[in-house]
């Protein structure tokens, strides 16, 4: 089996052994955008509630967390075969880790190392101004914002790495980590 590395290679390595691990499944409701919002906020929650002493740092932390999660399990979610997407969240050392696996098929695969090639080789902050001011001038539906937002403005560490697991099958495996505050702004 093939893979393809791209990002930070050494979180791909990342253990999640004190994780708390999430499966969703396709089922006769199906797995829709509800399921993003709700799943982000309770990983955000229970990553968050160990800093409940300082509601601003914990408002902070749950915010950032969320915001990370959701796009995520969004992208899974929108971008995905059919089948389960694997979720596996963790603070360790004030780092906040996540790792996402879900199938997609090879032309999405191929698409999307194009997209992440082009945005890892630049300024994630100016690559967020050009998309900006290109979806201002567009009224096209796909933003790609989310991943440029987590990048430059959340300095986002992340990897994604690409496996053939089936004849048009690529497992896709996303891992994120996100430095947590150790302290209120307020």
């Amino acid at each position: 089996m093939s893979k393809t590395v791209l990002g930070i290679y050494d979180l791909t390595q990342a253990s999640f052994s004190s994780s708390i691990c999430l499966t969703l499944s396709d089922g006769p409701l199906e797995l829709g955008w509800r399921h993003s919002g709700l799943t982000s906020d309770f990983i955000a929650e229970t990553m968050a509630l160990r800093f409940a002493a300082s509601k601003t740092l914990h408002a902070d932390i749950h915010h950032g967390i969320e915001y990370l999660s959701n796009e995520l399990i969004e992208n899974a979610v929108k971008f995905r075969l059919p089948g389960e997407i694997i979720i596996e969240a963790c603070v360790k050392a004030e780092v906040f880790l996540m790792r996402v696996r879900n199938e997609i098929d090879a032309a999405t695969s191929l698409r999307f190392q194009d997209i992440l090639t082009v945005m890892l080789a630049a300024d994630p902050g100016e690559l967020l101004i050009r998309q900006i001011e290109a979806n201002a001038a567009s009224d096209t539906r796909a933003s790609g914002l989310g991943l440029l937002t987590l990048l430059a403005d959340y300095q986002a560490r992340m990897a994604w790495e690409f496996e053939n697991s089936g004849e048009n099958r690529v497992r896709l495996t996303t891992t994120a980590s996100l430095a947590l505050p150790v302290t209120s702004t307020e």
